[in-house]
C-alpha cells in the first residue's frame, strides 16, 4: 500500500484530521497533506520523506520503523537530512497561550513553523495564531506571528500579552508613568488602558515580543 492511503487509513480509523495527525508527527499539515496525494502540488513531484519523517509518521502511529517500512510498497526514501532541516528550527504555533503554563504542557499545538537557527540562538521563540480583527489591517484573523518570549518590551513595540491569565492577546505598547496602553491597530476598538495597580492585581503580563509575521492565505 502506498505511504499516503496508509496515513490516510489510520487517521480515519482514529478519527484524526490531518492537521491532527500533523501535530502528533511534529510536521506541517501541508506535508501530511502532500503526503496522502503523493505528490508536491506546485511543482509535481513525487514526495521523498527522509527516515527521519518516517520515523515520526511510525511513532506517531504506535509502530515501529520496520513495521511502517513492511507496509509501504517500493519508494524512494531520502537517506540524509534534507536540506531544509539544517537550514531550520522548528516551533510550534499555538492557538491559545496562559499565564503559569509552561510551554510544553500546553496541547493547543495547531501547527509548526520554521525559523532560521540564528534566530533561534538568541532566545526562545514560539508562534501564535490571530484571533479576531483588532490588529487589522496589518494582522488578520488567522494570520500567525513569530514571538519571542520575553517579560518586557520597549514603547511602541508589539506584543503578545497576558491578562487575567487568559487567552494572551496582541497589541502594540504604550507605557506611562501611570500604567500601560494596550492598543489595537484597528481604529474600530479603543485602546484598553491599565494602571500599575491594574498590573500586578490582574495580572496583566508581556509573554513576548512579536518578531515576524507570517500571514496566510
Amino acid at each position: 500500500m502506498k505511504l499516503g492511503k496508509i496515513i490516510k487509513q489510520f487517521r480515519e480509523t482514529n478519527n484524526l484530521s490531518q492537521r491532527q495527525f500533523a501535530t502528533l508527527c511534529q510536521v506541517s499539515n501541508g506535508y501530511i497533506s502532500m503526503l496522502e496525494e503523493e505528490k508536491n502540488p506546485k511543482t509535481g513531484a513525487p514526495i521523498v520523506p527522509s527516515i527521519a519523517t518516517m520515523q515520526k509518521i511510525s511513532n506517531a502511529m504506535g509502530i515501529t520503523l520496520h513495521e511502517l517500512m513492511n507496509r509501504v510498497d517500493d519508494m524512494e526514501i531520502s537517506l540524509s537530512p534534507s536540506k531544509d532541516s539544517k537550514k531550520t528550527h522548528r516551533i510550534p504555533v499555538y492557538g491559545s497561550v496562559a499565564a503559569g503554563i509552561p510551554l510544553e504542557a500546553i496541547t493547543d499545538i495547531e501547527d509548526w513553523e520554521e525559523i532560521p537557527p540564528e534566530m533561534a540562538q538568541n532566545g526562545e521563540y514560539a508562534a501564535l495564531k490571530i484571533k479576531g480583527d483588532s490588529m487589522l489591517p496589518r494582522f488578520a484573523d488567522g494570520d500567525v506571528v513569530i514571538v519571542r518570549l520575553q517579560q518586557d518590551v520597549d514603547n511602541g513595540d508589539i506584543a503578545v500579552v497576558l491578562i487575567n491569565g487568559d487567552e494572551a492577546t496582541c497589541k502594540k505598547i504604550k507605557k506611562t508613568p501611570e500604567g500601560v496602553m494596550l492598543i489595537s491597530t484597528n481604529p474600530t476598538y479603543e485602546p484598553m488602558f491599565f494602571s500599575n495597580r491594574e498590573i500586578e492585581e490582574r495580572p496583566v503580563r508581556v509573554w513576548g515580543k512579536v518578531i515576524e509575521l507570517r500571514a496566510k492565505f
